[in-house]
């Protein structure tokens, strides 16, 4: 726990001067609220015992000091609302730009195991808790301590007496926050997870509102959202049911000892140990002595709130990005697109089946590569290799004579493009959505490269042309329109190896003949890999792979594979 927290409050760094303004006014608000009791002790203990015209004259100074003191609390109080605030925004700010930032380095195998409205917990409603106390955490601390020593200070002096009534209640309190602390912790890290969840859950169901309607499955959802919300209504009645024992037993302490004090009082003032107007002040300063203290509690309910928080934040920072950048890693530069696999191996997760087994194969620079097979032979994996989305198991993937493990990811990548079955667009408009290919691209080559894939008539015809908005994930166009986008971003990044992942398997006749011709024209002149669901797509391919669970069982053009009366020539029939 130690050394989350110092974590935690390294976040303060860049905020320091902020920070210990936050915590000045914090203070100048605390003494404020010491001074005013001592003000009133002096006109209760010895200015009424004063002549009119010397109360009249002194009272007027007392005045314009208190006038005073409540302009310096109401600034302080701004200060703190405002500035301190702000304070906590930047902080969760940078936080989520870090976690963020920390997703985008994860690679597939992390993403294969997650569900992503989990995620968007950790970097939503989790880090909202955090700000709140990396906020308030310190300044309560701060006026509680200052508050709490100072009224026992004045206590002492006032009376020993009533101080150690009012104070032997202290370590019975302080040994019930601490056990009752602990129960909280695990309680509202309970509720983390099942806000998580329930996130989950609604992320899965809206992402697939037209399926859940489609089947007519409305009410199968509903109690599948109702065992969840179930759950979380049980973890935070837990939370709630120690919450309130938690506050109601130290608001009960913190009762008591007012009572202490008003009982050892009045046996005092009759035995003459102590005066009236000291029991009255006394009372006043337990006042302030009191509301700290319920301060503090206050804040233990914010800070297992933030706490649990913050480790879960934590977990997802401290999640090591299983694909890396060598130390020596090199710039992929002139790229030609040579690609060699050399004995590759490959399993998803120790202890499972091995998807590739000692692959060998060699794809010349400008050729075109045609992968075949039946589902779950490793097609789309030997690919996923290439741009290094997954790390061999053992061999090596070498692009024009370099391990991809000693080159740099960002550089890698960016000359590879890839097609895929299921297309993803972005919410925005078309030419959004075909710019992401390469970002600092003019709106000319944009068109350019909408036309080269066969794009810029049905885009002519929406709407608002390029600056149509597509809708969620692109889902106010076709499939066949869908998959000419893609193609044209990766025309508009134009890379020298290209990747098509069963890119035309989902369309119908007349959208796959338009998107193959676009396909062949984006082919040209680079190495080109191609994941075959209809055998009929790949006759013009240059080798053809047929991939089965032992490896590559036959190579050869589509002629020769026909010839050879194997695989192939059963999976072309059959189809």
């Amino acid at each position: 726990m130690k050394s989350t927290l110092r974590r935690m409050l390294s976040y303060y760094k860049p905020y320091m001067g902020m920070f210990w303004a936050d915590m000045f006014f914090a203070a100048l608000s605390a003494a404020v609220a010491l001074t005013l009791p001592l003000v009133v002790r002096y006109v209760a203990y010895t200015l009424v015992y004063e002549e009119v015209p010397v109360i009249l004259q002194q009272i007027k100074y007392i005045a314009v000091v208190l006038l005073l003191l409540v302009a310096i609390d109401c600034y302080s109080k701004f200060f703190i609302g405002n500035y301190g605030h702000v304070m906590g925004a930047k902080i969760e700010y940078n936080m989520r730009a870090e976690i963020f930032a920390h997703l985008q380095k994860l690679s597939f195998s992390f993403y294969d195991n997650q569900k992503v409205g989990q995620l968007m917990s950790r970097i939503t409603t989790d880090l909202f808790e955090i700000t709140e106390l990396m906020h308030h955490g310190p300044e309560n601390i701060i006026l509680s301590l200052i508050k709490i020593t100072g009224a026992f200070v004045i206590l002492l002096g006032i009376s020993p007496w009533l101080s150690l009534a009012a104070f032997s209640i202290l370590p019975f309190m302080f040994c019930y926050a601490y056990l009752l602390n602990k129960r909280m912790r695990r309680a509202f890290k309970q509720n983390r997870v099942k806000i998580a969840e329930i996130n989950a859950q609604i992320e899965d169901n809206l992402s697939g509102i037209r399926v859940v309607k489609s089947f007519a499955n409305e009410e199968v959802e509903q109690k599948k959202f109702q065992v969840g919300n179930d759950g979380f209504l049980s973890s935070k009645k837990n939370s709630y049911f120690y919450m309130g024992s938690f506050q109601s037993g130290l608001g009960a302490f913190t009762t008591l000892i007012q009572v202490c004090v008003i009982v050892s009082g009045a046996v005092l003032i009759a035995k003459g140990f102590v005066e009236v107007a000291d029991l009255v002040t006394f009372m006043l300063y337990i006042s302030v002595f009191t509301e700290p203290v319920r301060t503090l509690v206050d804040f233990m309910e914010q800070f297992q709130n933030g706490y649990t928080g913050f480790e879960r934040f934590c977990e997802i920072m401290d999640i090591e990005p299983d694909i890396q950048d060598a130390d020596d890693a090199v710039e992929l530069t002139d790229t030609k697109g040579d690609i060699r696999f050399e004995n590759v191996s490959f399993r998803y997760e120790e202890g499972t089946d091995s998807v590739l087994n000692h692959v060998n194969l060699e794809i010349p620079a400008g050729s075109y590569i045609a992968l075949v097979g039946s589902s779950g032979a490793g097609k789309s994996t030997l690919c996923s290799l290439i741009p290094r989305f997954y790390d061999v198991t053992a061999g090596r993937v070498l692009v024009d004579g370099k391990d991809v493990r000693k080159l740099r990811g960002k550089s890698l990548r960016e000359h590879i493009g890839i097609v895929q079955q299921d297309v993803y667009l972005f919410a925005g408009t078309v030419y959004e959505n075909i710019l992401y290919g390469r970002p600092n691209a003019t709106r000319k080559e944009v068109i350019e490269a909408a036309k080269n894939a066969n794009a810029h008539e049905f885009i002519m015809s929406l709407p608002g042309g390029y600056e149509t908005d597509i809708g969620q994930r692109g889902i106010k166009l076709s499939g066949g329109q869908k998959q000419r986008l893609s193609i044209a971003r990766v025309f508009l990044k134009n890379p020298p190896i290209l990747i098509f992942d069963e890119a035309t398997s989902a369309l119908d006749n007349e959208s796959e003949k338009v998107v193959q011709d676009s396909l062949e024209k984006l082919a040209q002149n680079r190495t080109t890999l191609v994941i075959a669901h209809r055998l009929s797509t790949i006759k013009n391919a240059q080798k053809i792979l047929v991939l089965s669970g032992d490896g590559i069982e036959e190579t050869g053009t589509h002629e020769e594979l026909l010839a050879k009366k194997g695989v192939y020539e059963k999976l072309y029939h059959m189809q």
